[in-house]
């Protein structure tokens, strides 16, 4: 424990910190699997296009849903081996189990049997997301209540979710795919061996990493909360910090899951561009200029504060897409390519190399803030409840983003694709060209001009904070 000014901090070190953040990365290792099962549910399970989106928007409605129930269950934990540690190991086994057998079971079943289910095991794999994601907001009470080194987490988070996503694009897009000859059995087999054992190796280090952390004495009064579901609704209603976060965070979560759709990397890629390997290949080569903006925006953080970098990262997201848009618009994307590279290229590497960089920030800054809301509620009523408070995050921030798969579908469905997605290789056309100008651009800036609107309502700068932390200090001294 050290001291700044009369506050006595409870820090982290950073190789915790830095470990810690491997918890959201286990969990997107899974969300980055299940962004192709739209492809295996409709070409391997022969589900069909509205029925497996309608399905999917369910499951989103019905993952936010869990939300609540589990910060409610961790609130009231309290075993030899902490809070939030358990959640995190079961969470992952059952992710495990479930992606196995939805993935390697679902088109072995009579097919009159197979929709019911494929929706059966998608939520037992709902249930193991929930835990272990609830657990890398809440738990991040327990880790550090330093203003100055809460957005590390954001830097270590970018950084891992850049080269994950990065770097599983890669090998789908000039690996498996022309392995396999498209989305098939093998593709989704080798996948599902890359994405177990990593994901839980990841959980592994970051249950090492809180492992003396997650102790009563960092669970604010170390008392575990007399807490009811019927509290729910008081707390959202008196936590005007909370209400503009998420819906800040939740509209940026609809434009990126639409922005980072499947079908939306085969429209732009395997279609316009007519080069799905440079899914991944682009994307690597823009891996540090994506790193270093972000880490120049994660030290502006530190030093001003958590909102004034998401609110200026939010801005430059909004007009570098705009400048995007128009080199998209008059650029032959045919002549995209790396082989060999071309002025063409080259500009559309540093323009989305800045876009990455922008949206990594804005997009990776708001799990500090989340703490920064649980905080305020302890401020607020006294109550240390950050399950709850994740978990109110988690439940609207799912609800709205559950709109992504319904919003691909029916677009692409308004343009003849009612059976199949659009498939790598096939011509591009006028309607196709917009779809994915819609799917890649401008929901996006949808978006973040409502971060940009809610923020204005959102007090928790860094001097706030700073008082916020004062007054919890003073409030136990005293006790």
């Amino acid at each position: 424990m050290q001291s700044q000014s009369t506050v006595t901090y409870n820090r982290a070190k950073p190789w915790q910190i830095g470990f810690f953040a491997l918890n959201n990365t286990a969990t997107n290792i899974y969300m980055f699997a299940f962004m192709f099962i739209s492809y295996y549910a409709t070409g391997i399970a022969g589900l069909l296009v509205v029925a497996v989106s309608t399905i999917l928007t369910a499951m989103r409605i019905f993952d936010g849903i869990t939300d609540p129930i589990i910060g409610f269950l961790i609130d009231k934990t309290k075993t030899k081996l902490g809070k939030f540690r358990p959640f995190m190991l079961l969470g992952n086994v059952i992710l495990a189990i479930t992606a196995v057998v939805i993935f390697k079971t679902t088109h072995l079943l009579p097919e009159a049997f197979r929709l019911v289910y494929f929706i059966f095991i998608y939520v037992l794999y709902i249930i193991g997301y929930t835990f272990q994601t609830a657990t890398t907001k809440s738990a991040q009470t327990v880790l550090t209540n330093d203003p100055k080194q809460r957005p590390l987490f954001t830097l270590f988070d970018a950084i891992y979710n850049t080269v994950l996503f990065i770097g599983l694009q890669l090998i789908v897009s000039t690996v498996l795919v022309p392995k396999y000859g498209g989305f098939t059995n093998g593709l989704f087999n080798d996948l599902l061996l890359i994405a177990i054992p990593l994901s839980f190796l990841f959980t592994i280090l970051a249950i090492w990493s809180i492992w003396n952390k997650d102790v009563p004495a960092n669970w604010g009064t170390g008392e575990v909360e007399k807490v009811r579901f019927r509290d729910y609704w008081p707390v959202i209603k008196r936590n005007r910090p909370l209400q503009m976060l998420i819906i800040s965070a939740s509209t940026d979560k609809l434009a990126n899951s639409v922005k980072s759709n499947a079908t939306t990397t085969v429209i732009i890629y395997g279609i316009l561009i007519a080069n799905y390997a440079l899914s991944g290949q682009l994307m690597l080569v823009t891996t540090i200029p994506t790193i270093l903006i972000t880490l120049f925006g994660i030290q502006y953080a530190r030093r001003l504060g958590i909102k004034k970098a998401y609110v200026l990262a939010t801005w430059l997201s909004i007009i570098l897409s705009l400048v995007l848009f128009a080199y998209l618009l008059l650029a032959d994307l045919t002549a995209i390519s790396l082989n060999p590279i071309n002025l063409t290229t080259v500009i559309y590497l540093i323009l989305i190399s800045l876009v990455g960089g922008v949206v990594a920030i804005g997009g990776n800054i708001v799990i500090p803030m989340i703490a920064d809301t649980s905080d305020y509620e302890t401020y607020r009523s006294g109550q240390y409840i950050p399950g709850m408070i994740g978990t109110i995050f988690s439940f609207v921030d799912k609800l709205i983003s559950s709109l992504a798969t319904v919003i691909v579908g029916s677009f692409v469905a308004m343009i003849g694709y009612t059976e199949t997605l659009p498939q790598v290789g096939e011509s591009a056309t006028p309607q196709l060209f917009w779809i994915g100008m819609i799917f890649f651009i401008f929901v996006p800036i949808f978006g973040w001009v409502a971060s940009i609107i809610a923020m204005k309502f959102y007090k928790l700068d860094g001097e706030e904070m700073k008082r916020i932390q004062q007054e919890l200090h003073d409030r136990s001294v005293k006790a």
